[in-house]
């Protein structure tokens, strides 16, 4: 108990010496700190039952937090490496993308480079055996696949697999090694002129990412962007400044951020952009949060590019590492972000935590993601771009072109056969039968993509197979959706044919933001408006 008491006396002072504005003159942090500790004593010495001091704790400083702001958390030291290997760009394992499929780990596809793809390990094995124990049956899941066969750079772990056309079992022994985590999708060229980048997060390889694939493309003949920020949640700030970099133009506003106990600190861009004069259209949506709404708004501002979707999620604050005695983490709000026309990115959270995340429901009843005319700002909330064009604030980022939401393809067939796994399901059982034939016929994707058509066998396969699962369409679902669906059934086989970049390829087809933004870089109407104001 003393070791908790130590460890809250800590907590309260490091908060205290960060943040001494946070205390009004009336309020002493030693009586704060004393009456916290008064409480767990009484609590230790007389409660019913005994407790957990270090989970009473933990769930005292997250309650603390909660009351806050909606993005200052607590985490644990054993949460605390899961929680930062998306934004490190890397976790040490065997270097496998894998689904647990009737109880047994199969193989989607090895991580280009990693150390199963070295080793040979091909889509379609099956793992059955990890250090000689069986590893097939309905204790397989997702966390027992990571506890297995994740591990420290430089350790081993024996496999084994089953291939199909192989009788006996092929014994692989791994050396793990760090696996990168990339925070870009795809990157494709659309057409001569045109190229696509959809980037999932703000990680510290995004840039190496970025300028890797901008080189290529534009190596290739590309002469205008898509930059694809589609759901993605943000990340690191400086990340997010140096991908607004690459679009500006020297010495321009980026974001600024201030607090209370944070003085107001501009970011500004810098010579060294490689994408300054190609015309830009950035995707976003409700998904697309924090670092995401620093670049878009950054682009909106300047009038650098045109942002085509739906409004942004609206994260605009800023949170700081501090470490507590044990490791963990307290992740606090210090600052918000303001774009370059003064616009606050975040969206008012005064009526709390529970209505702050019901915000996009809330939208969705009111029909906002589907009329731009739904979606209301007040004059006080205007702002002007460096062209003196109008934007507003009040959370988030308004696209210059709307793209509605359209609902009628997203039936609840629909619905549940992606949440439910069917499309994933039918393909990996398909690919298994036919990949040879397949990889035969379109031995790479272009021709695939090209060439190959889902045709209404297909389509009654999966139908039978949707309906053993008492997956059935009501009246009119199927033909509502039937689109979506052919084209899910094609991207998903390409992803396990080929590579993970390949589904967006094909799904780009029938996406209206996609066409919307391809249609705009063709119409040098819209960008001529950048300039008229």
């Amino acid at each position: 108990m003393r070791k908790i008491f130590y460890q809250l006396a800590c907590i309260i002072s490091i908060l205290t010496f960060l943040f001494p504005a946070a205390y009004s003159q009336d309020s002493d942090p030693r009586n704060t700190t004393q009456k916290f500790v008064s409480a767990l004593q009484i609590i230790d010495y007389a409660y019913v039952d005994t407790v957990n001091e270090s989970e009473l704790v933990e769930n005292a400083i997250e309650a603390m937090l909660k009351n806050l702001d909606p993005h200052s958390i607590y985490i644990s030291r054993k949460d605390l490496q899961k929680a930062n290997e998306p934004l490190e760009g890397t976790f040490e394992g065997i270097g496998i993308s894998f689904q647990v499929y009737h109880d047994t780990i199969l193989v989607i596809s090895p991580v280009h480079g990693g150390p199963s793809e070295k080793l040979g390990i091909m889509a379609g094995d099956k793992i059955i055996k990890i250090n000689g124990e069986n590893a097939a049956g309905k204790f397989v899941n997702n966390n027992y696949v990571f506890k297995k066969l994740r591990g420290k750079k430089g350790t081993t772990v024996d496999i084994s697999i089953v291939r199909k056309g192989r009788k006996k079992l092929l014994d692989y022994t791994i050396i793990r090694d760090k696996i990168p985590i990339h925070s870009i999708d795809a990157f494709f060229k659309v057409n001569k002129d045109i190229g696509y980048i959809k980037l999932n997060r703000f990680s510290r390889t995004t840039m190496d990412e970025f300028h890797e694939a901008l080189g290529k493309m534009k190596d290739s003949g590309i002469k205008n962007l898509i930059l694809d920020l589609r759901g993605n949640s943000g990340g690191y700030l400086d990340v997010s400044i140096d991908l607004a970099d690459e679009f500006l133009g020297f010495g321009k506003l980026v974001v600024y951020t201030k607090g209370s106990s944070s003085p107001k600190r501009k970011y500004k861009s810098s010579f060294r952009g490689e994408f300054q004069d190609g015309k830009l259209v950035i995707l976003m949506d409700e998904g697309s949060a924090s670092a995401s709404e620093i670049v878009a708004g950054a682009v909106q501002d300047w009038d650098r590019g045109i942002i085509v979707g739906r409004r942004s999620f609206g994260k605009g604050l800023v949170q700081r590492p501090y470490y507590l005695p044990d490791s963990s983490v307290i992740r606090l709000t210090i600052a918000r972000y303001y774009t370059p026309s003064g616009r606050c990115i975040q969206k008012s959270y005064i009526n709390g935590y529970d209505q702050y995340y019901d915000d996009l429901e809330r939208r969705l009843k009111k029909g906002e993601l589907s009329d731009a005319d739904k979606i209301n700002f007040p004059d006080s909330l205007k702002y002007y771009t460096d062209n003196h064009r109008v934007v507003y604030g009040g959370g988030g980022i308004m696209p210059d072109v709307f793209v509605p939401w359209d609902s009628t393809k997203y039936s609840d067939f629909y619905v549940d056969l992606l949440s439910k796994g069917m499309f994933n399901d039918f393909i990996i059982g398909y690919v298994e039968k036919e990949r040879l034939y397949l990889k035969t016929k379109y031995p790479e994707f272009k021709d695939f993509n090209s060439n190959f058509d889902v045709e209404q066998s297909l389509i009654d396969d999966f139908l039978t197979f949707a309906r053993k699962k008492y997956i059935v369409p009501k009246e009119g679902e199927f033909e509502a959706s039937e689109d979506i669906i052919k084209y899910q059934l094609k991207a998903i086989l390409a992803r396990n044919l080929y590579d993970f970049e390949s589904y967006f390829e094909v799904m780009t087809q029938i996406d209206d933001g996609f066409l919307k933004a391809v249609d705009i870089l063709e119409n040098s109407d819209y960008f001529a408006e950048l300039k008229d104001n």
